[in-house]
């Protein structure tokens, strides 16, 4: 894949993270996460590019790069097919470094999210059970190479595209979360330091821990899915889900109920809904009281 990276420069120079209609190149935003957002850029509409603002110094940037690509090597040998990609570091005077992730955009219209709309229940039903075949790879491989290797993964719906009568492809690669010899390899105190300021402690001490483990946790993993249902706007296909993971679980797994399915996302919508609503507090106090620039672009409000 070739990226013209002055042409990355020059977007990163003159993009105006709160206002991106102010910015000196159009972009549109596809979708985001937490400290990252999905970018269309200029008027190429083959390239999807991940903008992942992390820090300021250049070796940890480098270091993060080399954990992803590492990240995406050891995901295709479990066999999970990834999109073709690139990775480009921007670094624009004053700024944070920025790693750009270029992945060749696939059809938005079969992004899982999308499909649940649009699908009839028996296709909804091979969608997820498509994907659980792809989870169940990540579990496979470590298995295999447990504890000198272990793989983890976020099986959200947005994660996965299904190319009509193709393959199933995974595209949340951003963070590369996995260890080796029981240590994790994320720098998580580069994520820790994009929370707002007054989050960091309590973030670093009651919750990093238990979020990242819930991604090395079949079980965990199988309960996110079900409940971003929720998320989705389709909390009627919750119990037809959780029918589907039961039929299909590993025979060491605990079958899943709508009770814990529903309690779990209660509680993890309430955490990132306060997260959201202190970063934003965080970007008005950076851009009005402080007068600084605001590095991350924040999403749209979720509708929860």
């Amino acid at each position: 894949m070739k990226i013209d990276e002055d042409f990355l420069t020059r977007f990163e120079e003159g993009l105006d993270t709160q206002n991106l209609h102010d910015s000196a190149i159009p972009t549109s935003v596809l979708g985001g996460g937490e400290i990252s957002s999905v970018l269309l850029i200029g008027d190429d509409d083959s390239v999807a590019y991940k903008r992942m603002p992390l820090s300021s110094d250049r070796t940890s940037m480098e270091e993060y790069t080399e954990s992803y690509h590492e990240y995406c090597r050891f995901l295709k040998e479990a066999g999970l097919n990834l999109p073709e990609d690139k990775t480009v570091l921007v670094e624009a005077p004053g700024r944070r470094i920025v790693l750009y992730i270029a992945q060749k955009k696939l059809p938005p219209e079969r992004v899982g999210n999308t499909l649940i709309h649009t699908l009839d229940q028996g296709e909804i039903e091979r969608l997820i059970e498509r994907i659980l075949t792809e989870i169940e790879k990540v579990w496979s491989f470590n298995n295999s190479h447990s504890p000198g290797l272990e793989l983890a993964l976020d099986g959200q719906l947005s994660n996965w595209v299904w190319l009509k009568e193709g393959p199933v492809y995974y595209i949340d690669t951003g963070t590369p979360i996995y260890r080796k010899n029981n240590v994790e390899q994320l720098n998580t105190d580069m994520l820790v330091n994009t929370t707002p300021f007054l989050l960091r402690w309590i973030f670093n001490t009651f919750f990093l821990e238990d979020v990242l483990n819930r991604y090395y946790d079949p079980r965990q993993v199988n309960i996110d899915l079900v409940a971003n249902l929720y998320k989705e706007q389709r909390p009627d296909l919750v119990s037809f889900a959780v029918k589907i993971i039961n039929r299909k679980r590993a025979a060491d797994l605990e079958p899943l109920t709508v009770k814990e399915v529903e309690k779990y996302y209660k509680e993890d919508s309430f955490i990132w809904a306060f997260v959201q609503a202190m970063r934003r507090l965080d970007c008005w106090f950076t851009t009005k009281i402080l007068g600084r620039r605001f590095e991350i672009i924040l999403p749209e409000k979720i509708k929860r």
